[in-house]
């Protein structure tokens, strides 16, 4: 079976680590984190690299866009307890198509690997309509990011 190369790749300079402190309403009776909850920790992951970056939900509302997720995926390798401080790595991944794509890891305090997964954004305009290339001010930030010449 022939493989089908991929069409994009991890920016590797392009992640940023976010510690996360593990809630107590964040897990089950037995102090396990509540599988929803990754999730949001890798909503706390990009808005660390959308702050870090120039690219937070704010700076795309400013130019008139939202990035609505139209996909994720999370991939459970050991739980996270409540207490733990852990830490979400966040990576954009590089695409020709108009969308962001972000990788995470979260890792425990002992720096095992606890979780892996993916979201897709889309870029929709303010009148709805999503966009088939990327808006001129994301092309700019990805020049400005060396992701294109």
């Amino acid at each position: 079976m022939m493989k089908r190369k991929e069409q994009y790749s991890e920016a590797e300079f392009l992640t940023v680590s976010q510690q996360i402190r593990v809630r107590f309403n964040e897990t089950d009776p037995l102090g396990i984190v509540w599988h929803g909850y990754y999730i949001t920790y890798f909503e706390d992951g990009r808005e660390a690299f959308g702050r870090k970056h120039g690219i937070s939900y704010l700076d795309v509302h400013k130019h008139g866009f939202t990035t609505p997720i139209v996909k994720s995926s999370c991939e459970h390798k050991l739980p996270l307890r409540y207490g733990d401080v852990a830490r979400v790595e966040t990576t954009i991944v590089d695409t020709p198509a108009a969308k962001i794509i972000f990788r995470y890891k979260i890792f425990d305090a002992d720096k095992n690997l606890a979780c892996i997964g993916e979201t897709i954004q889309v870029f929709v305009n303010s009148e709805g309509v999503m966009c088939l290339n990327y808006p001129p001010f994301f092309e700019e930030w990805r020049r400005k990011a060396g992701l294109i010449k």
